[in-house]
């Protein structure tokens, strides 16, 4: 019986670390030669963006991640932001834009 009064504890910790454990999140990865080619997608859009005059003066970030590119800043205008977007999603290799860019 005192075994048993023992193993109760053991069995609802395993319990709880086994739903922790499964429930926990996984991080989206990506191989070698995506990596690769997301840095190249970046640095063209990167290179595009500041060949246009009316939006090399803005700080606009750019990420790629499985040619999905993803642009962050704060613009002045919606009109910069819809050029911004027209620009990415020109870039060969670049499959969808996701603008999260602000107006100030």
């Amino acid at each position: 019986m005192k075994r048993l009064r023992r193993s109760i504890p053991a069995v609802f910790l395993a319990a709880a670390l086994a739903t922790i454990v499964g429930c926990a999140a996984t991080l989206p990865q990506e191989s070698a030669g995506e990596y690769l080619d997301d840095a190249v997608i970046t640095t063209k859009v990167k290179a595009s963006i500041l060949d246009r005059p009316t939006l090399k003066f803005f700080e606009i970030h750019v990420e790629t991640f499985k040619g999905v590119v993803q642009l962050r800043g704060i613009v002045a205008s919606q009109s910069i932001i819809d050029e911004a977007v027209k620009v990415a999603r020109s870039v060969d290799g670049v499959k969808s834009v996701e603008n999260h860019m602000r107006v100030m």
